[in-house]
């Protein structure tokens, strides 16, 4: 039975940050109860992180920005009440994880927001103790927080939440650092967590296929960061999903597939949600197929009127085609250069390279070779090396010299400005890369670093924050953006001096689909140009449908390369690299085999 009394309850809110000329959001009125988990939506820029820190005090106490209306939590309303009080009603999660870690042992900083309530020491410890089982780090509890890869900090960072024992807990992109079989523990931690009953879950979240089993309730901010739609998951996504797809807001990954379908002539009822839920319908096609008479089945071949065939679907939302819906939509890759590139000297090549931290050895003797032209993913579990590889060819962290060449120099020996005119990098946390006091000033570093003239760098960075949907903010201050804004922002900065190789660490990280589909045609469009792309991405999902090539590491050690068409043929590879295909592919991959 739902409480009478909800655990957070806000009325009319609106926060307008510094400098901004509008609140985002905007009147947002809601209240959450205990048992429930509910995922909040809504494109970037809508104001989705700016809500969850004005629920525990950081907005107004901490953070510069003008609030209105009333957030009350616990019973305490969180304009009046301390945020040390605030934070035993609401525990947070940020985006950002290496924003709240302060201690110097994953031990000492799970136990430390527990000491800080003063309970009695064993407690504090049985807390610690069985939040960092519950994500997964228990063994490696006397270890600095640094030690960790960012997924690893971004467990810690659930954990340190658990701990605090609050009745609500605030999650922001809680997986986006995270390989497949994190983000299945940090969802079987948060399911045993809500089972109880006597605690609720705010999830911001853009992985929606692994949200969509465990949230209960979906609200909805659109482009001006108002509540649009507040509902059941299932009755939001399927009522509204035009609306949605026009906000450019993610959803699940079935779905998409699903309407790439209907585009082509297929049909559902009800819409898929699910990749299970896609199987199914696949399933009742083919059966349905294989009752049509063989007139009517070589008509269908033919893609007449009658549809296509259960084993085109599959394909299609394996590798779906530009949908007619426009360019909110993901352009499928696979515009095979392979017999070109095999002909064509490595425009990278790493010959046995191997990166220190201090002691610790993270790469062992890779070898890898990427082609001109080419769209490369490097994945892996987290902790494999995956951006320490990245960072050592970009020459972000200098490799040995003689063991890395990246068109034509050596990044160990190269100067920073020789490296940065032929590899921009883009690095997972924006703000790392951030120097300027302006949007518009941070694009136009790099152009006068090269003496470029004020016309040239008002065309190029006018073009660049139209591009990104940056023109309303070239003024802000880049740390006051959103995180899908900081994000379009390291990108742009990155590609403002079109370099011949572009590498990015989790670049749709932050993203909503419309931002993230407009980014992926960029690279594609990049690459036509004979841009080479390199992307580190935990988003199989992604490699499936973008990537031309992709490197697998395994404890620092390249695992496999290759086409990566070729690799997805088969799970083997993956599961030994301890990653899983996405559900999406497990489950079309099975239809397509089961049809004769």
């Amino acid at each position: 039975m739902r409480s009478t009394e909800p655990l957070l309850s806000v009325r009319d809110l609106s926060i307008t940050h510094a400098d901004a000329a509008h609140p985002s959001p905007g009147d947002v009125t809601f209240d959450i109860h205990a048992g429930e988990v509910v995922l909040l939506l809504g494109p970037s820029g809508s104001g989705k992180s700016t809500l969850t820190l004005a629920l525990n005090g950081l907005i107004p106490h901490a953070v510069p920005a003008t609030m209105t209306g009333t957030v009350t939590a616990g019973g305490l309303d969180t304009a009046d009440a301390l945020t040390a009080a605030l934070s035993t009603r609401v525990a947070m999660v940020f985006q950002d994880p290496d924003a709240q870690i302060v201690t110097g042992t994953v031990y000492d900083e799970v136990a430390f927001g527990p000491e800080n309530l003063l309970l009695p020491l064993d407690e504090v410890h049985a807390r610690t103790e069985d939040a960092l089982r519950r994500v997964g780090l228990w063994e490696r509890r006397d270890e600095n927080p640094d030690r960790l890869s960012g997924g690893g900090r971004q467990r810690l960072a659930i954990a340190c939440a658990l701990a605090m024992g609050s009745p609500l807990i605030v999650l922001d992109e809680p997986t986006a650092n995270l390989d497949p079989q994190g983000i299945d523990d940090v969802y079987a931690a948060l399911a045993d967590v809500i089972a109880a009953g006597d605690r609720a879950i705010l999830l911001v979240e853009h992985n929606l296929d692994a949200a969509m089993s465990f949230v209960t309730r979906t609200i909805v901010l659109d482009g001006s960061g108002r509540v649009a739609f507040d509902g059941a998951p299932a009755d939001v996504i399927r009522t509204h999903v035009e609306e949605l797809l026009a906000m450019g807001v993610w959803l699940p990954a079935a779905t998409i597939a699903a309407l790439r379908m209907q585009d082509a002539g297929a049909r559902f009822d009800p819409l898929p949600l699910t990749p299970e839920e896609l199987a199914t319908a696949l399933t009742t096609t083919r059966s349905l197929s294989e009752e049509r008479s063989d007139e009517t089945k070589r008509a269908s071949d033919r893609g007449a009127a009658h549809g296509v065939s259960s084993l085109g679907l599959t394909a299609l939302a394996q590798h779906g085609a530009r949908s007619a819906r426009g360019a909110a939509w993901p352009r499928s890759p696979r515009e095979e250069r392979s017999d070109e590139t095999k002909r064509t000297t490595p425009i990278i090549r790493a010959t046995g390279l191997t990166v220190r931290r201090g002691r610790t050895e993270i790469l062992h003797g890779v070898d890898l070779e990427v082609a001109p032209g080419t769209l490369t993913a490097i994945v892996g579990t987290n902790g494999a090396g995956k951006t320490t590889l990245l960072q050592a060819l970009a020459g972000v962290v200098p490799p040995p010299k003689r063991q890395v060449v990246v068109d034509g120099i050596d990044p160990g020996a190269a100067s920073p400005r020789d490296l940065a005119s032929r590899i921009g990098f883009v690095f997972q946390n924006p703000e790392h890369q951030f120097i300027a006091h302006t949007v518009f000033d941070e694009l136009a570093h790099g152009l006068r670093l090269r003496h470029a003239s004020d016309a040239e760098i008002a065309e190029r960075v006018g073009a660049m924050l139209a591009r990104f949907g940056l023109e309303a903010k070239a003024e802000v201050h880049p740390f006051l953006l959103s995180g899908g804004e900081k994000r379009r922002l390291s990108v742009g900065t990155a590609l403002i001096t079109r370099p011949r190789i572009l590498a990015l660490d989790e670049p749709t990280f932050g993203q909503d689909r419309a931002r993230a589909s407009e980014l992926l045609d960029l690279l594609h469009g990049l690459r036509d140009e004979g841009t080479t792309i390199l992307i580190v991405t935990h988003d199989l999902q992604l490699v499936a449908e973008h990537a031309t090539h992709t490197l697998i590491l395994r404890d620092g050690r390249v695992h496999a390369a290759g086409e990566t068409s070729a690799l997805f043929l088969g799970e083997d590879t993956f599961r030994a690299a301890g990653l899983r295909l996405p559900p999406l592919q497990r489950v079309l991959a099975a239809a397509g085999e089961s049809i004769p």
